[in-house]
């Protein structure tokens, strides 16, 4: 998934707001707060998100009312929605659902847990490709085989995952938390060692395309672009 895109914050308590952006970025996310209704419209008309996280309880527009303006907007209706609020009874979440929201989350959370959920939404509608190319890699992700400059080259599993995640992101650094998200789904007995030892192994099996996979200091790695 690329996740140089944007997600946009409408939060008027400043402390959740700044937790929810740390977590995001930190999973390679661009985030944008805002603490009001009418700062989130303004900012819509603006600039482009891929989705929008709002809380119900604001000052003056709410967040449902925030939600029915971008579902009633032609240039906006396509946006994912995630609601995020204290308010945790049915009759609130039925009527999100019905105004088109695409997911629900309850305060207190889980900051894992709702990066996890932001990803299945952006997901939904992804298409997988089933061929990528990149300088002089071919990869055939339906039969996971990687061609270098037209020849077969054999990674494992998990090389094979590394490489789609950093060439689908090419340009943007992959924090390795991400990365140890992404494709190894945070297995405990995993540590970001595993990640280096790897990207090294990556680097020597994808011969002179190995070196436009840089490292990112007390980041994480990148594909150059």
């Amino acid at each position: 998934m690329n996740t140089s895109k944007k997600i946009l914050i409408v939060e008027d308590d400043p402390n959740i707001s700044k937790l929810v952006e740390y977590n995001l970025q930190k999973s390679g996310f661009k985030t944008t707060s805002v603490d009001s209704g009418e700062k989130a419209i303004a900012m819509l008309q603006k600039d482009k998100f891929h989705l929008a996280i709002l809380d119900i309880m604001l000052p003056g527009m709410d967040g449902l009312e925030i939600c029915k303006k971008i579902k009633n907007n032609k240039k906006l209706s396509d946006m994912k929605i995630l609601i995020l609020t204290a308010k945790g009874e049915e009759v609130d979440k039925v009527l999100g659902f019905e105004l088109g929201v695409d997911d629900y989350v309850v305060k207190p959370f889980s900051p894992r847990e709702l990066v996890l959920r932001v990803k299945a939404i952006l997901r939904r509608n992804e298409t997988v490709k089933d061929l990528i190319l990149c300088d002089g890699i071919k990869i055939d992700v339906k039969n996971h085989d990687v061609f270098v400059d037209n020849k077969k080259t054999e990674l494992t599993a998990m090389e094979f995952k590394l490489l789609v995640t950093l060439v689908e992101n090419k340009g943007n650094v992959q924090t390795r938390d991400y990365l140890l998200e992404e494709v190894w789904s945070s297995s405990s007995d995993i540590t970001t060692r595993t990640i280096d030892t790897h990207i090294k192994r990556l680097r020597q099996k994808i011969g002179k395309y190995g070196k436009k996979i840089e490292t990112v200091r007390s980041l994480g790695y990148r594909y150059i672009d």
